[in-house]
Order: C-alpha cells, then structure tokens, then sequence
C-alpha cells in the first residue's frame, strides 16, 4: 500500500513566503491525505486511489475532464496552482499519456507535495515556479492554440488572487485552448453569489460557450461552496448535460442557457482596474 513518508503524528509542515504554514495531515474524514494552507484544507489526495476524489467540486472537474475528446484519450493540460497536484494525478491515471504542465507560486510547497506525496512513476507532470497570470507568458510557444484542458484554482489561503478574475487574465489563458479545449475555473462563494456572478459574466465575455457545476444549495446562495465554471470557444455538447448531472457528487446542478443568463443577471466582468480578491469564508467552515 502506498503511503505518505511520515509517521502520522509527525505532520511535515513548510513556511511559505506570505508567512502561512503548509502541512500535509492524514485525511480526517476519508481514506487519503490533505493538503492544509492557512488552516485551510486546499487539496485531498489517496496516493492508492487517484480516482478518489473527496472534495465535491474536484470530482465535478473530473465529470467534465472524463468527457473531453475520447475516453482515456491523452491531454495536452495545463494546471495553474499546483495544490496537491489531484487533478494532474487524476488526469495521468485516466488518460495515460496525458501531457501536463503546472504552473505554482510556492518553491517549497511543492517541494512538500513531492516529498511526502509522491507523484505516480511516469506521470509526465512538469512544475514550473512562480505567479500564474505571469506563467502564462512563458509556456513553450508551442501550447498556444492545443490545449485540450486548463483548470485555474488558484488560492492564496481562502481566496483567490484579484489578478487571475478579470477578463485580461482569461483573455491570456483563452488563448493556450485548442479549437474545442475547456476552461475550468473553481470559484468559492457565500450567500447572494455576487463575486461568482462577475465571475460567469468574465468567463462568457472571453469564451461564449458556459456551463455551471454546483451543489443545489450553493448553487441558490444558500451556503459557501464552491462552483464550477466550464468554458470553451466552441459549443459544449448537449449529451454532456444529463451525464454531468447524474456524475454527481449529489446533489448536483447544472446551469446553462436560459438559465445561465438568470444567474448572471446584471452583473458585469470584472477588469484589471476594477479585480478584487475572492470573499474569504468563515473559519468555522474548516472547523474538524
């Protein structure tokens, strides 16, 4: 059986550059480990199981990834923030081949993840250092207009970053996408969704073709949850729908069309000049 490399009591731990902790804990609610930043869980990861995806919207991520081109079919992805690397773990075990790269902000959180989570033996994973909006910029020239997958969920602590909410920072990521690749954006919100509102309104103003993942009562604004935007330039199939939706986790919801537009409403993308951070959640909510 594999296993992290530490005793369970022992909790291997880093200091990142914003002053926050990183440690890796054994998983208290499920087989695994998590990945905590801030106190706050960031990533979960089975290294026996890489389909074993605790975190809801994690598996809603995959739900999607499993109906991009042919089943089992390699990627060509690109990942920005690293986390515990789920999602590359994820996409290397389903879809052997796959060619990924990631792009992450902290040297010794990664240096961490590797360490006492090691990646799969073959898995072509490429980490690069440093912010996400300015990692864009400086992926081979070659990934411009292939990429099949590009998942933005990037936090500092509980929240993610102004500068990868606006339309330029999606503009820059649109263009890596392939003809038909797909966007996936997790965003957290609370009660009233106006920060995932802007957030859809950003998206649909770079790629026109959106769909919404969520739990039923996040999806109402009735609990801080998050919410998974897919986005492409080309139009997300029609059969996907009722497979996301019976893909779960349940209970789950998926907003498109007119629908979409009820969501969305007035609200109005969001620009460099006008980026805030995502809302920060209460600490009770990652309470043990």
């Amino acid at each position: 059986m594999a296993r992290a490399r530490y005793e369970p009591d022992e909790r291997p731990q880093v200091r990142l550059s914003d002053g926050s902790i990183a440690r890796v804990v054994p998983s208290g609610f499920t087989s695994g480990y998590e990945l905590e930043v801030a106190g706050t869980p960031q990533s979960h990861v089975d290294l026996d199981d890489p389909t074993h995806l605790h975190f809801e919207y994690v598996a809603r991520m995959a739900a999607v990834i499993d109906r991009l081109r042919m089943p089992g079919q390699p990627l060509t992805a690109v990942h920005l923030g690293a986390g515990a690397l789920t999602i590359p773990r994820y996409v290397a075990h389903t879809r052997p081949g796959s060619r990924q790269q990631v792009i992450e902000l902290e040297p010794a959180l990664v240096e961490l993840v590797r360490e006492q989570l090691p990646l799969p033996r073959g898995a072509a994973i490429r980490v690069r250092i440093g912010d996400a909006r300015e990692g864009l910029g400086r992926l081979p020239a070659a990934l411009t207009g292939a990429v099949d997958l590009l998942v933005s969920d990037v936090y500092a602590g509980a929240q993610t970053p102004a500068h990868l909410t606006t339309v330029e920072f999606y503009g820059a990521a649109a263009d890596l996408l392939a003809p038909e690749g797909v966007l996936l954006v997790n965003v957290a919100d609370g009660a009233g969704l106006a920060f995932a509102r802007r957030q859809v309104a950003t998206v649909r103003a770079v790629l026109p073709h959106v769909a919404l993942l969520a739990e039923v009562q996040t999806l109402k604004g009735r609990r801080f949850g998050n919410l998974v935007i897919a986005a492409s330039a080309a139009p997300l199939p029609t059969e996907w729908l009722p497979r996301l939706m019976a893909a779960g986790p349940h209970p789950a919801k998926v907003a498109h069309g007119t629908e979409l537009e009820a969501f969305v409403g007035s609200a109005v993308p969001v620009a460099d000049a006008d980026a805030v951070a995502s809302p920060k959640p209460a600490a009770s909510l990652f309470e043990r």
